[in-house]
C-alpha cells in the first residue's frame, strides 16, 4: 500500500486464478458463437463434398477475422470504460 493508503491493492493468487478462469470462459464462449455464426453463414447445409470449397474457406476466413476484430474493439472499449470508472472514483 502506498503513502496515505491511496495505492491500489494487489490481487491475491486466488483472484488472479479466478480472472484467468473467467477469461478462458469468455474465449470459449466467443469461439462457440463464432463457429455457430460463421458456419451458418458460410457452409452449404447439404455437405456435398468432404472438403471445404474455396468459397467456403474464404468465407470462413473473412467471417472469423471480422468476428475477432469486432470482439477486440468491444473489449478495448469496455476496458477503457472500466479504467475511467476506476480512475474517476478517487478524484476531488
Amino acid at each position: 500500500m502506498s503513502l496515505f493508503g491511496l495505492g491500489a491493492r494487489q490481487p491475491t493468487s486466488a483472484e488472479k486464478i479466478s480472472a484467468v478462469e473467467n477469461e478462458l470462459k469468455v474465449i470459449a464462449e466467443m469461439h462457440t458463437r463464432m463457429i455457430k455464426i460463421c458456419s451458418t453463414k458460410c457452409l452449404d447445409k447439404t455437405y456435398r463434398e468432404g472438403e471445404l470449397s474455396k468459397g467456403e474457406a474464404v468465407c470462413l476466413d473473412r467471417c472469423s477475422a471480422k468476428f475477432f476484430e469486432a470482439h477486440q474493439k468491444i473489449s478495448d472499449q469496455l476496458q477503457q470504460q472500466q479504467q475511467q470508472q476506476q480512475g474517476g472514483g478517487g478524484r476531488f
